[in-house]
């Protein structure tokens, strides 16, 4: 990947080591943090859907970056995987979000790169507390996040790739 480089991260907690470790600087506060340092431009967009589709809105129109990366936080729908395991997300469906009146979901595509293990992934406004929503989003994906499809939307809207990377922090 060549270019500046955009990165939306929902939460403080999980931006700070990649601030720290890239040498980011706040550059703007609202309407979301925003640090930067040459090539990174990186959003703490907060938790939801709103949130991140400002935070991918603002990174591709005001910075002119053409490459957005959105690493962070997402729950196991099922067995298959551990927490601690990094996954590229390839499908993201928002179960909160049916196109029309099918009660299908709507569904987006991620860019991918060749490497990483691929996951999908399950974007709703609310978090999966039981075992019954944690099953309902299972049916549809491996993985479920509040920030995901929003990014990828907007990034598709605004003509920007969209890689997304999901580290495991929760399971069935």
């Amino acid at each position: 990947m060549n270019g500046p480089i955009g990165i939306i991260i929902a939460t403080g907690m999980e931006a700070k080591p990649f601030i720290e470790g890239l040498g980011l600087s706040l550059i703007e506060k609202k309407p979301a943090p925003i640090y930067g340092r040459d090539p990174f431009v990186l959003a703490v967009s907060g938790i939801g859907k709103t949130c991140a589709a400002i935070a991918a809105t603002v990174l591709v129109d005001r910075y002119h970056l053409r490459r957005i990366l959105n690493p962070g936080a997402a729950g196991s729908t099922g067995e298959k995987y551990r927490i601690g395991d990094i996954l590229q997300v390839d499908t993201v469906y928002e179960l909160d979000r049916p196109i029309n009146d099918s009660g299908s979901p709507a569904e987006h595509r991620a860019d991918t790169l060749d490497g990483f293990a691929i996951a999908s992934l399950v974007t709703q406004d609310r978090p999966v507390l039981s075992d019954e929503d944690r099953a309902a989003a299972g049916r549809y994906a491996d993985l479920v996040d509040m920030e995901g499809a929003a990014v990828v939307q907007a990034c598709r809207a605004l003509e920007a790739s969209v890689y997304l990377y999901k580290i495991v922090t929760d399971t069935a």
